[in-house]
């Protein structure tokens, strides 16, 4: 899944495979914020691969058809009993300084709040669905994003998670941007913006709903175990793009009767915009249960 999602993001991917093809590109700082296990128990293993059969049995490389409701709330089951240890992570008791602050930058001028790098751990891969983990410093950021026809189950395994995501206003609004930087905008509505703190219940996003376009910022350092089915795949229309939000009414001439009877602070304005320079990801290396196809 990394090797496809950062096809969808080439200027991010040429960034970590350079770090990749040199093993000391990232010299002592390459030390997560996770410690690895060695070795998992018995339960740990079937975890895993009780997601994995569920995953095989349920999904489709094309995504049709969509996984029953039956189906979805199995493997939610399964994954709300996930943690660090299950797949092959520790939690350290130490505190974190190394981020920049909720929402903000540090002292040092300059610094951007996603300086510090993101682990991303590839744990399985296919054509229906894939399963990764990402492991966040404290205030690292994955910008506003989308899934395209894609449904994707997050679970926090510790730590804490701002997640602000969107759903598309259908039938789409779309406006002439009154930013000079951007040709258009269309209209979204915010569908989930909260903090997740493990332990915690499974989030579910769908190809048109539950925040489809979404963003992470990490609270504190914490680590998300994603499912996605099926997987990023340029060639079958299911590009990573990245958005820009603006509040409503402040980048396009809007008509309050848009949104119906929502409120106005639910809504914004998404600009497409390029692959964010400071997306700073490295490859980790999976050291949990092993899983058998």
């Amino acid at each position: 899944m990394f090797s496809r999602l950062q096809k969808a993001t080439d200027k991010a991917k040429r960034r970590i495979l350079v770090g990749l093809q040199n093993k000391n590109y990232y010299g002592p700082c390459f030390r997560s914020h996770v410690n690895m296990v060695e070795q998992s128990s018995p339960s740990s293993s079937s975890k895993v691969q009780a997601l994995y059969e569920l995953c095989k049995m349920t999904f489709t490389p094309s995504g049709t058809p969509p996984p029953s409701a039956q189906a979805i709330q199995r493997l939610c089951s399964v994954l709300d009993t996930v943690g660090p240890a299950d797949v092959g992570l520790n939690e350290e008791s130490s505190d974190d300084d190394r981020g920049h602050g909720f929402f903000g930058l540090n002292r040092l001028s300059g610094v951007a709040r996603w300086a510090q790098p993101i682990t991303y751990i590839d744990i399985f891969e296919s054509d229906s669905f894939t399963m990764c983990i990402f492991c966040f410093p404290t205030s690292s950021v994955i910008p506003l994003h989308d899934h395209p026809g894609m449904t994707v189950f997050s679970k926090v395994l510790y730590g804490s998670l701002h997640v602000k995501g969107y759903d598309w206003v259908d039938p789409a609004c779309i406006r002439k941007s009154l930013d000079p930087g951007y040709s258009s905008v269309r209209l979204a509505k915010m569908a989930v913006d909260k903090v997740l703190t493990a332990p915690c219940g499974t989030s579910v996003l769908y190809p048109k709903s539950g925040g489809n376009l979404h963003a992470f910022t990490a609270v504190t350092p914490c680590a998300v175990l994603d499912i996605l089915t099926p997987p990023y795949r340029e060639d079958m229309g299911r590009k990573c793009t990245y958005y820009h939000d603006y509040p409503y009414g402040t980048s396009a001439p809007g008509n309050v009767s848009e949104i119906g009877d929502g409120k106005v602070e639910d809504y914004a304005w998404l600009a497409e915009t390029e692959t964010p320079e400071n997306l700073y990801m490295r490859q980790g290396m999976y050291t949990g249960p092993v899983v058998y196809g």
